[in-house]
């Protein structure tokens, strides 16, 4: 059996799918129904830029949203089986939705759109950020944002995404940031840098965002999906659409637990994770977390043909 996984904001770049396209109907497809959505031409956007719109959040979430849908759609159009459990990274959990069967494409193209710019306007440009802390252990990265956040004139920090054994990366005000990653420095981080994205998502700066998502989630219908699919917030199934809402809602200011989702992966029989789309972010991320699964990712026809042919041929279980 396989797992199914979707990447979040950072997993973009100029060109993304250009190849898959080529090989794939299915994916000028999905973003002509992306672009009819939003109002404009978003696969002009991926392929030709400027570099800094594309970064732009309110922009990357809906591009990174059609290129995991696009690609899971190949696999489908290709005879692809499906997985025996989902997942997606942040942004990526409604990719996985859409995918099988929770969510309209439309609807959730114009929600995350729209999920960017509340992210945006809850912390001003350059009041918040996020950097990823290498090489200490968890807890003693939540303890250090504690201490710092502790100090009121700095501002919150906190833990905001356990990816892999010693990979957590951190978000909150920007003084409190600063002070974090020097103080990760101090104790021994092998690695400690600001990552390009000036958003602190999934800390409680963002309970304002959280407010105006879900009422923006509470206009669309949300189905029970197709394949189980756990959820950035607990690594839980969701059963009935309110709940999805709920934890959807929830995740912008909560942590994001991906070692611990691709744990239980495994212990649900996955023994082979394929990842949707641009980049091979997760890929690494599983390969570090349990290096017993096997990890690949479709970002291209080469790609497409690979997975399909492990994955059918029993490499997944």
């Amino acid at each position: 059996m396989f797992a199914a996984t979707f990447p979040g904001q950072g997993s973009q770049s100029i060109g993304m799918l250009s190849e898959l396209s080529q090989a794939c109907t299915e994916v000028r497809e999905t973003f002509e129904e992306a672009t009819h959505a939003l109002g404009f031409d978003l696969w002009s956007l991926v392929q030709e830029g400027p570099e800094r719109r594309l970064n732009a959040t309110e922009q990357t979430q809906p591009a990174m949203l059609a290129a995991g849908v696009a690609a899971w759609r190949c696999w489908v159009s290709r005879g692809g089986v499906l997985p025996c459990v989902a997942a997606g990274h942040s942004l990526g959990e409604y990719s996985a939705l859409v995918a099988f069967g929770a969510l309209e494409f439309a609807d959730a193209i114009r929600t995350v759109a729209a999920r960017g710019r509340f992210m945006q306007e809850a912390v001003p440009e350059n009041a918040g950020g996020i950097a990823a802390i290498v090489g200490l252990d968890d807890e003693t990265v939540v303890a250090l944002c504690d201490e710092i956040s502790e100090r009121a004139e700095l501002g919150h920090v906190s833990a905001v995404n356990f990816n892999a054994p010693g990979q957590v990366a951190i978000a909150g005000a920007s003084r409190a940031l600063d002070a974090a990653i020097a103080q990760a420095r101090e104790v021994g981080a092998r690695r400690a840098i600001r990552l390009p994205m000036s958003v602190p998502v999934h800390c409680p700066l963002m309970a304002p965002a959280t407010r105006k998502l879900e009422a923006t989630l509470g206009a669309i219908r949300v189905h029970p999906p197709t394949v189980p699919i756990l959820h950035n917030v607990d690594v839980e199934t969701r059963p009935d659409g309110a709940s999805i809402r709920d934890a959807l809602a929830g995740q912008l200011a909560s942590p994001v637990r991906w070692r611990q989702t691709v744990i239980t992966m495994r212990e649900r029989g996955a023994t082979t994770m394929v990842e949707f789309g641009p980049g091979r972010v997760l890929t690494g991320l599983a390969r570090r977390i349990d290096r017993g699964i096997a990890a690949m990712s479709v970002h291209d026809g080469e790609s497409l043909d690979a997975a399909l042919q492990a994955v059918m041929n029993g490499a997944g279980g």
